[in-house]
């Protein structure tokens, strides 16, 4: 069928309404997550989506994203175009349905798109919803349509021609502006913006998207040919190989019960020479951070054919000798992307995948691909047994001595004397950790706390270098023991986000080069063991003053050198001021520690995020890895950046 009759076809009649946008702008939280930083950037991803989705459906080649002076967005592509004509049920144009009542999209009719990321077809009415104005443009039919809303998705006048479109041409452009009586006042980060555009554009092979930001007059294009095989790449550079390619595979699965249902499977992986692992799985374009049904017919399929490959070629040592899932991880680079015409997640995040299809086949995509990749270079698929069976080795090893030491010491959170002092409340959610450098700043912690909801865990002893360093001697050091049985959740396989004891793990050192040292030690660890901590916000870094300044009887604290000579260019007496310079925690006292850095009315915190994860990873391994060239280069190029370094 053509793109023409295709067009015609999309129409009002495959708008479906399931129901009102009333509760939009008074619970915006259920919608988008949040009212701050991440829910702002939901608006954008929301209308992306859209986009994204005609291109997933083969009607885009094209995404450009604006964002103007004044917190303005706008998004373009050569699309079909938004239906124009009157809806049968609420008797308005079929783009005004689609932006004023919410569940009104062509995502619930198979015949208009047979995989779609925005599953819940609430994402354009409810970036109206929560927009003071929002305008859109649409090219289709050989005609221009354009119609504006303003607070709350008021249309002010019916959908309207406004000139002729270009023989063939089609599309949807729309432009926003948040509604900050409801949205707290942030802006919008273009980093943020370029980082998730980049991930789409990986997924979507051959897809142009374009981000500029018109205040900077700065553009970043994006298309990868490619596709996953690039993302896996960018991943892995930098990293000693342990094969040299890339090992892909793609398929399409069809449910027999089901023949409308189909899943399209992409998987791309390669091995490298580290301890970790960075296996990414998405479903419908959207990031499934808790995994689901398709990471495990990802792993069914790796122990299956490492554990035939091994028996067939007498690799194991011993009859009851098996890989298992832990043990295929180590060093694995893996990007897992299904598509499903009805994809099931689990909760509103989308963060874990439910089909039960998905899990078939991913397992027999991969395992055809890779059962050929291994036949057809036995060199490589014997550098790939050997170090999974290296992995198991280890991992055998670090069971026995976790298992020694705990019936040696009683390691629990009970028995961690002089270490943990825990919070009363029980409520994970008010509850708060910080991770502190030193036995001194612990104790000053201690005495400033708010014992109900805060719980200090001094470091007494050198954190690891979880880059480095195997899973077994990782777990072996103490301090990253006492952390890991602090919050309760587990580590890799065994993460459980459910069994987190404190919503906020704030990691608080020294404002010095070896208190930056250890704070990225711990976040190498927790983004290595831990990530999704790091994935759903619950890990910060606290922000401790630089200097005291004291004038009378009033005290000041300025946490940088600009904010210093603020202060003191403000008071009037300049005999009477006195600056200190905190060299560390350990300087403050428990009453000047609370209200600096702990008390919650008062302190600042950074959130630690991920927005982009191939730069996350490869700013780690470049940091924290074995290389030493991509280290120099690294200082090299950001020297011009560094401040407060002690000399």
């Amino acid at each position: 069928m053509s793109k023409e009759e295709d067009v015609k076809k999309y129409g009002a009649d495959n708008i479906q309404v399931l129901e009102g946008l009333e509760a939009v702008r008074k619970r915006p939280g259920m919608y988008i997550g949040s009212i701050g930083f991440r829910g702002l950037h939901h608006l954008v991803w929301e209308i992306v989506d859209n986009s994204v989705d005609e291109a997933m459906a083969g009607y885009a080649t094209q995404i450009s994203i604006k964002l103007h002076p004044g917190n303005i967005i706008e998004v373009t592509d050569n699309g079909r175009g938004m239906p124009v004509d009157i809806h049968p049920k609420t008797k308005k144009s079929a783009v005004e349905t689609i932006l004023t009542v919410l569940h009104a999209g062509g995502k619930f009719d198979s015949s208009n798109y047979k995989v779609s990321g925005g599953l819940h077809g609430v994402g354009a009415s409810v970036v109206n919803a929560l927009s003071d104005l929002f305008e859109v443009w649409i090219k289709r039919d050989g005609k221009l349509y354009y119609q504006k809303y303003t607070k709350g998705g008021k249309p002010t006048k019916p959908l309207q021609v406004i000139g002729n479109a270009e023989p063939g041409e089609t599309g949807t452009r729309i432009k926003f502006h948040p509604d900050y009586t409801i949205m707290d006042k942030v802006d919008f980060d273009f980093g943020t913006i370029i980082d998730h555009t980049k991930q789409i554009a990986y997924l979507n092979k051959g897809l142009n998207i374009a981000c500029e930001d018109i205040e900077k007059n700065v553009l970043r294009s994006y298309c990868f040919e490619g596709g996953i095989i690039d993302y896996v790449n960018e991943l892995n550079k930098g990293k000693k190989l342990t094969i040299p390619n890339v090992i892909y595979a793609e398929g399409e699965f069809k449910e027999k019960t089901n023949s409308e249902n189909s899943v399209m499977v992409e998987v791309a992986m390669q091995y490298n020479e580290t301890y970790t692992s960075n296996i990414v799985s998405y479903a419908n374009n959207i990031q499934t951070g808790d995994g689901g049904t398709h990471e495990q017919g990802f792993y069914d399929a790796l122990t299956r054919i490492y554990n035939n490959y091994s028996e067939t070629n007498k690799l194991f040592k011993n009859k009851d000798e098996k890989i298992s899932r832990e043990d295929v991880k180590d060093g694995l680079v893996a990007i897992i992307s299904i598509k499903h015409t009805d994809p099931i997640f689990e909760g509103q995040t989308k963060g874990k995948l439910e089909n039960k299809d998905a899990r078939i086949a991913t397992n027999k995509v991969i395992s055809l691909a890779l059962e050929k990749y291994m036949a057809e270079n036995p060199d490589h698929a014997r550098a790939i047994i050997d170090k999974c069976l290296m992995t198991q080795r280890a991992r055998l090893a670090a069971n026995a001595a976790r298992e020694a030491s705990r019936k040696k010491d009683g390691l629990d959170i009970g028995n961690l004397p002089g270490k943990l002092a825990d919070c009363t409340s029980k409520n994970a959610e008010i509850s708060e950790l910080f991770i502190v450098e030193g036995n001194s700043a612990g104790g000053s912690a201690k005495m400033g706390r708010d014992r109900m909801t805060q719980a200090i865990l001094p470091l007494r002893g050198k954190v690891i270098n979880a880059e480095k360093n195997n899973f077994e001697t990782v777990l072996s050091n103490k301090e990253i023991a006492t952390i890991i049985h602090a919050l309760g959740t587990g580590i890799t396989d065994e993460f459980n986000i459910n069994k987190l004891k404190y919503h906020k793990i704030i990691i608080m050192t020294d404002a010095d080069v070896d208190g930056a040292h250890i704070t990225t030690l711990l976040l190498t660890f927790l983004y290595r063991y831990m990530r999704p901590l790091i994935e759903y916000g619950f890990v910060y870094i606290a922000q401790p003053p630089l200097y005291k300044i004291s004038s009378n009887k009033s005290t000041y604290y300025a946490y940088n050198d600009a904010q210093k000579e603020e202060i003191l260019a403000k008071l009037d007496d300049k005999k009477s001021v006195g600056i200190q310079r905190y060299k560390g925690l350990g300087e403050m006292d428990p009453e000047q520690l609370w209200e600096t850095t702990m008390d919650p009315q008062t302190r600042k915190m950074l959130q630690v995020q991920i927005d982009d994860l191939a730069r996350c990873d490869a700013v780690f391994t470049t940091l924290m890895g074995e290389e030493i060239e991509p280290r120099h280069d690294f200082i090299q190029e950001n020297a011009k950046y560094a401040e407060n370094i002690d000399i």
